[in-house]
């Protein structure tokens, strides 16, 4: 962040523009392009996309694996098909093989009609199996079968289909150690897993976060009707401090809220709601050093352990002033500020100088409706 200019508005506070945000990076096939190790998923995107080959895409939930999945259609000769996308955790236990390979009328209760199925919907095009590690048991044979015959067979025919589509599959989680389990078939975890996409998560990328910020923002903004284009500096402090357990769609949603938390043309600190959850602790646990209630004894004797240096009494008086304000505030440093006294931003100086920060500054709670 210290290579992106601020705007200085006379105040304490620097606002970055979005342009300054987006510096450096790029839109690429739906994907935002700004670290080190999504531009080397594009390369790999760009060898695989031209093949049929089956690729496997690994990564945390909300990373944008069926953004990797979409690029590699966009990119592929088979562009001009279907992109046909199904989650494996949708999957109905009495119908699961009926969603995917399809049924004739009468296979069953209720089979009024013939259905396609998601395999003969995506043909000419490519086929995304989301959270295939969900993929139940006794279906996982048929779909090996169909991934090394390209046929699939619809439920109550005795008709074998062909298909031609390109299969992309992902998943959050171990497959590996799902094979080991025995819950995962070992000859459908190596037909399916080479190659491979391995998607990092956020928090190993932080050097893409003020591109997805900017790209969030655009993107509300036309979908709200605002015209935000400067973030403040410390809320993009705020933003990088965060670990992003979520990933990009929980960066995407803190975004969207705030946008619409604003009512200006800039998002400052005050208007994020993520949530840190080290600052919950440091709100809840009692104040470091001595307590509030016993700072003195008597009227005019000095309590326990309190420093006799003035200074250093004054910098303990101010911690304490601090913490007990952000308890009831319920850590919003605004509310915080105005118990105080003091500018919001003197609030977020004081908790870097008591070693706070990491903590307190970058977080806002808002337990109930303020107005």
């Amino acid at each position: 962040m210290n290579s992106l200019r601020a705007e200085s508005t006379g105040s304490a506070c620097e606002w970055l523009s979005l342009k300054d945000l987006a510096q450096g990076s790029e839109w690429v096939g739906g994907m935002v392009v700004r670290s080190a190790q999504v531009r080397k998923i594009l390369k790999t995107i760009s060898l695989l996309s031209p093949h049929k080959a089956t690729v496997l895409i690994q990564g945390e939930s909300g990373t944008g694996k069926e953004l990797v999945a979409r690029a590699l259609h966009a990119l592929s000769s088979r562009h001009g098909g279907p992109f046909v996308s199904f989650n494996c955790s949708n999957l109905v236990d009495s119908l699961a093989e009926s969603q995917l390979f399809g049924h004739v009328r009468g296979a069953f209760t209720d089979a009024r009609e013939d259905s396609l199925g998601y395999f003969r919907s995506a043909n000419s095009g490519t086929l995304f199996l989301d959270e295939i590690g969900e993929l139940p048991q006794q279906l996982q044979p048929k779909l090996l079968r169909a991934v090394e015959t390209h046929e699939i067979q619809p439920v109550g025919s005795s008709h074998s289909y062909s298909v031609d589509i390109r299969l992309v599959v992902a998943t959050n989680r171990d497959l590996r150690a799902m094979v080991k389990a025995g819950q995962f078939r070992d000859d459908l975890y190596y037909r399916l897993s080479a190659p491979a996409i391995l998607i990092p998560p956020l928090r190993e990328r932080h050097e893409a976060i003020p591109a997805f910020v900017a790209h969030f923002i655009q993107h509300f903004n036309r979908l709200f009707g605002k015209e935000i284009q400067f973030v403040s500096r410390a809320a993009m402090d705020a933003l990088l401090a965060n670990q992003w357990l979520g990933n990009v769609r929980e960066l995407g949603h803190a975004i969207e809220n705030a946008v619409l938390m604003t009512d200006g043309d800039r998002i400052d600190i005050g208007d994020l709601t993520c949530h840190r959850d080290a600052a919950v602790e440091a709100i809840d646990q009692p104040a470091s050093g001595t307590p509030a209630s016993d700072m003195t004894t008597g009227a005019n004797e000095p309590a326990k352990d309190w420093p006799y240096s003035l200074d250093a009494a004054v910098r303990e008086a101010s911690k304490l002033a601090l913490i007990r304000a952000l308890q009831a505030s319920r850590g919003n440093c605004h509310r915080a500020a105005e118990l105080l006294g003091v500018s919001r931003y003197t609030v977020y100086r004081m908790l870097d100088r008591f070693g706070l920060g990491e903590g307190l500054k970058y977080r806002t709670l808002r337990k109930s409706t303020e107005v």
